[in-house]
């Protein structure tokens, strides 16, 4: 099975029911997903922020993020020096640095809606 790199604004638009939930969803199905180890930090994050907005749809939330959280993604420890470097490389943060890291380190798509980290993700800016 082909694999991609996914990073948390896809899963959460997936997981949380965002507008472009079903181009996530098309974006997921049919391959190996690999994240770098803060992706579940960040949905917990994301989680935590839709709960505070609509603190009515807290238990739904939860669920969402349990249900994301439990899905097959291998997730990866990025090799800071590397990560560091590309930060400062590209402008991004460490935090987005490090799918672009791992997309690049597995020679793997590194699919995201980030506009950004898009760009950098792109084969004519490797």
């Amino acid at each position: 099975m082909p694999g991609k790199v996914v990073d948390a604004s896809v899963l959460a638009a997936f997981a949380f029911q965002e507008p472009q939930a079903r181009e996530a969803a098309s974006l997921l199905k049919g391959f190996r997903l690999f994240a770098p180890t803060l992706l579940p930090y960040e949905l917990a994050s994301i989680s935590r922020k839709k709960s505070a907005l609509y603190p009515d749809k807290r238990t739904i939330i939860m669920e969402a993020l349990d249900i994301c959280l439990n899905m097959d993604i291998t997730l990866a420890e990025p090799e800071y020096r590397e990560l560091s470097a590309l930060s400062l490389e590209t402008g991004l943060t460490v935090y987005d640095s490090a799918y672009l890291w791992l997309a690049r380190s597995l020679s793997l798509e590194l699919i995201t809606f980030d506009k950004r980290l898009s760009a950098f993700a792109s084969p004519k800016t490797r």
